[in-house]
């Protein structure tokens, strides 16, 4: 429950646009969780309770259709983590280059799904799948730059964060060699 509360906490504090560790914690919980319930529970719980605590400040916390692709894009990352196996340096970086890659792919595909049903908050009934990727690019706008390259170098930090700590505490304490 504290891994919970501490990544739904990194989403709410101040923080540079999208620089936050729940890919990192996806992948993580998806390589060395061996009750894997606990891996897919942890980044649903996160998004859930910090998207909760925005909307009961007074933000838009939950926002329609394209968040169900933000919740099942998390929920890919950690399938992807739990066929990473053996976690090495190069590894990771690949792993984490392509759970970077899935977020964006799944959530922005799930932006345009939105803006196909009437009603809903992303509703642009103009948008096309390609327009729709485009936007998300970095190159488009400053603001899209912000949230991309805020994700990708997130996640890249996050993870040599959580996957070096886990390394280093698997020399000093032998019992997290056997996990």
């Amino acid at each position: 429950m504290a891994i919970i509360l501490i990544a739904a906490m990194s989403r709410i504090m101040p923080h540079p646009l999208n620089f936050s560790p729940l890919v990192a914690i996806s992948l993580f919980g998806g390589a060395m969780f061996k009750q894997n319930w606990k891996a897919y529970l942890i980044p649903i719980g996160a998004y859930f309770v910090s998207d909760l605590l925005f909307q009961l400040m007074g933000q838009q916390g939950f926002y329609g259709i394209s968040q169900f692709f933000v919740y099942g894009s998390m929920l890919l990352v950690v399938l992807l983590g739990a066929n990473m196996h053996q976690p090495k340096a190069v590894k990771v970086l690949g792993f984490t280059i392509a759970g970077s890659t899935i977020f964006w792919i799944i959530s922005n595909f799930g932006v345009w799904v939105a803006s196909r049903v009437h009603g809903a908050i992303e509703y642009e009934p103009a948008l096309t799948l390609g327009m729709t990727y485009l936007r998300a690019l970095p190159f488009y706008n400053t603001f899209g730059n912000q949230l991309f390259f805020g994700s990708f170098i997130g996640d890249l930090f996050y993870s040599g964060l959580i996957f070096g700590t886990y390394a280093l505490a698997q020399k000093r304490l032998p019992v997290l060699k056997s996990a």
